[in-house]
């Protein structure tokens, strides 16, 4: 009985500790070498369109990633079929090549801020498409790349 009480206390206690998080999901990259050509989706649904969120960008890396920095073009489409297209800079180094994020062994997660405090203003499915934007076909070192939208 007493192993009980502690695993729901347990329980409870980590499943509170995200209470901010709306959606967060990663994809992986097959080969850890993210092609030009493979864009990644991310579908969900939204029906708060009074509250402000924060958009993050999640991404994986390994310790050889061969830059300091990673550009991508962000897809969005609104519920109603419009879309529009940003470009986001993920800056994962210092100057001196020191990671940004947490590490372990030679893997790298870093959560890079993309919007503040935004409103989505229709309820219904949005879909955001990342793709690399590096100019180069084939890049290497990159692991997981994911969304993650939480409130303020």
């Amino acid at each position: 009985m007493n192993r009980i009480f502690w695993g729901l206390s347990l329980l409870v206690f980590f499943s509170s500790c995200d209470s901010k998080m709306i959606y967060d999901k990663n994809a992986g990259i097959p080969d850890n070498t993210w092609d030009v050509a493979n864009k990644i989706k991310f579908e969900l649904t939204i029906s708060d369109t009074i509250s402000g969120n924060n958009v993050f960008i999640n991404l994986r890396h390994a310790g050889f990633y061969p830059y300091s920095n990673l550009f991508l073009f962000i897809n969005t489409t609104f519920p109603d079929g419009k879309t529009t297209r940003d470009t986001a800079e993920c800056i994962l180094a210092d100057d001196k090549g020191k990671w940004f994020g947490e590490g372990l062994g030679d893997m790298w997660d870093a959560r890079i801020l993309f919007k503040r405090n935004v409103r989505f203003s229709q309820s219904g499915t949005y879909i955001f498409e990342y793709e690399q934007a590096m100019r180069v076909e084939k890049l290497p070192g990159v692991m997981d790349i994911g969304l993650r939208i939480e409130k303020p």
